[in-house]
């Protein structure tokens, strides 16, 4: 049984941050060809505002808080336990986990999104840091929608790699869209975490672990580059925190 909140109507999994990298690696096999999304106060917002994004969110096998007020919300609603679940985390957190003395199934893992050079970074830097890591294949997409054609090849190139994590950094609300429309098509699990591929590998710098413990890591990146991010912050933070006045949602288990 999944707890879950429901916050502006979208349906987070209730987890500790730690529980919840457990609960998808134990769960593999039944998560077969299934997609798991990472929603902030952002992509919250956004899909409040998009019945049809709402709705990818709420068909995924798990919706984690990957955002403070998020996760503070769940707390208010009662569930102590309830942490913020961020992509970047949970790739080194899963990872982690399989880890063949660890977990004892050194599950493989595909990384789709970015460009070339970020892939070949975080190929390096994760490789290092887990010796033992099985990495299926990477494929950097061009910044376009791809061809019913292009979309086949990549389709059946990730399908032959076998891989059990395929891990998508396209960015929302693409790489929701991408994972919803391809729902069923492999054996593996399917995770859009956005960032995270840029923070492994180095190319974009994450908030320090202080900021993080705040819930102040959107105003780091908004100072880190101000010019893309002011206005999503002003009018989605905003929103926000209009939409949730005095407002606690409803919880349910499901």
């Amino acid at each position: 049984m999944i707890t879950k909140t429901n916050i502006l109507g979208t349906e987070f999994a209730v987890f500790s941050r730690e529980g919840a990298a457990k609960a998808v690696y134990e769960g593999r096999e039944a998560l077969s060809g299934e997609y798991i999304c990472f929603a902030n106060v952002h992509v919250t917002v956004m899909a409040h505002d998009t019945t049809d994004y709402q709705r990818i969110l709420n068909d995924s096998a798990y919706t984690f808080a990957d955002g403070a007020p998020i996760a503070r919300l769940q707390r208010k609603q009662g569930f102590a336990y309830a942490e913020r679940v961020a992509g970047p985390d949970f790739i080194t957190d899963l990872i982690g986990l399989c880890e063949p003395e660890v977990g004892g199934r050194n599950y493989s893992h595909f990384f789709y999104g970015s460009s070339e050079e970020v892939l070949s970074l975080l190929y390096s830097r994760l490789s290092e840091r887990f010796p033992k890591l099985r990495i299926a294949g990477t494929y950097s997409p061009p910044y376009r929608e791809l061809t019913a054609k292009e979309d086949q090849a990549v389709t059946d190139m990730i399908r032959k790699s076998g891989a059990d994590f395929i891990w998508v950094g396209l960015g929302a609300p693409k790489q929701e869209r991408w994972m919803a429309a391809h729902k069923g098509t492999f054996s593996g699990v399917m995770l859009g975490v956005g960032a995270g591929f840029d923070f492994h590998a180095g190319t974009v710098k994450r908030a320090p672990k202080s900021w993080q413990k705040l819930g102040l890591e959107w105003l780091y990146r908004l100072f880190s580059d101000p010019k893309r991010l002011f206005k999503r912050y002003l009018v989605t933070n905003t929103k926000f925190l209009w939409y949730t006045r005095g407002a606690l949602g409803k919880q349910e288990k499901i």
